[in-house]
């Protein structure tokens, strides 16, 4: 018989040995939380505190409150580029969803040949040098009547644009730019949500007589779904945090001109051209509220993508 004195050191034994079971799975996981820590959550804290603080970056800090953020609302600038940067994120992330989903029916075609090298191909954009990409639209895109760009424009007979300086011509030549090299990405993210489609539907739809086209939106679109949200998400929030592209585009004067400033190129100017972290902090927590405006809405909107409406039956 097991005394009780015995069962107790047993039983401490245990304990102990599930403590350090669990101490070497903290430890294993710790790496993670601490890079988090240092390189995630406090920038995003200590940013939080700089919004309601006057600071340019060397001097102490002096407590305003609520003031940088006036500051920002009041600023025509501001309003300005979150008009750009909706505008540059419609032109550019729309369509690129629309043709994705397009491309990706395409590429998995059983009859088309040479998939695996227009899969690369459509990829190859999204992993091309931003200083590639600025050298190839800068020429493509150039104010010169010799451009492609107003080239092709001259062949349906329009006038000659000057890209990098007019309203429209920027936004137009940096949405182009955008939907180039994002629009494989998501082609690739929808090819894979094609494929887990099981490929009985499509035969059956084929016996039933459903066209390539109906087969796309009644069963690939719907089925689709997830991925279209993810996809939507993303884009709206890589859309509003749009900052490679204009500045690669317009050069050394990007932050000079206000045609195609985006929040995030307005929140770099004011943090490191005007050392104004105050406010340059409070746009980035406006900035956030918007994405997450924008982020719920859209997510909304496009839940309801294959749903069907049902009848009431008397």
């Amino acid at each position: 018989m097991i005394s009780a004195a015995e069962r107790a050191i047993k039983k401490k034994r245990s304990i102990s040995e599930e403590k350090k079971d669990m101490i070497s799975g903290y430890l294993y996981i710790a790496p993670f939380f601490i890079i988090f820590a240092v390189i995630g959550l406090y920038p995003a804290l200590f940013s939080t505190f700089l919004a309601f603080q006057n600071w340019n970056g060397l001097s102490p800090m002096s407590f305003v409150g609520l003031e940088n953020f006036k500051v920002v609302l009041a600023d025509p600038l501001f309003w300005k580029s979150l008009y750009n940067t909706i505008v540059i994120g419609l032109l550019g992330t729309a369509p690129q969803l629309v043709i994705g989903i397009i491309l990706a029916f395409l590429l998995n075609l059983s009859f088309l040949r040479f998939r695996n090298f227009f899969r690369v191909t459509i990829f190859m954009p999204y992993i091309t040098s931003m200083v590639a990409v600025a050298l190839v639209f800068s020429v493509l895109f150039s104010n010169h009547e010799s451009s492609l760009a107003n080239y092709i424009l001259g062949v349906f007979g329009f006038d000659p644009v000057n890209w990098a300086t007019s309203e429209w011509g920027t936004k137009i030549a940096i949405a182009v730019m955008v939907f180039w090299r994002w629009v494989g990405y998501n082609t690739i993210i929808y090819l894979a949500g094609i494929q887990s489609i099981p490929g009985d539907l499509y035969e059956a739809a084929t016996i039933d007589g459903a066209s390539k086209i109906q087969q796309l939106m009644y069963i690939t679109m719907p089925l689709l779904k997830p991925f279209i949200i993810l996809t939507v998400f993303f884009s709206t929030v890589g859309a509003l945090q749009l900052f490679a592209e204009p500045t690669v585009f317009l050069g050394a004067g990007a932050f000079t001109r206000d045609e195609a400033m985006t929040v995030v190129m307005y929140l770099y100017r004011d943090a490191f051209k005007l050392q104004s972290f105050g406010t340059a902090s409070a746009t980035a927590i406006i900035l956030l509220i918007i994405i997450v405006i924008f982020s719920a809405v859209n997510t909304l909107l496009t839940s309801g993508v294959g749903r069907k409406k049902r009848g009431v039956k008397g």
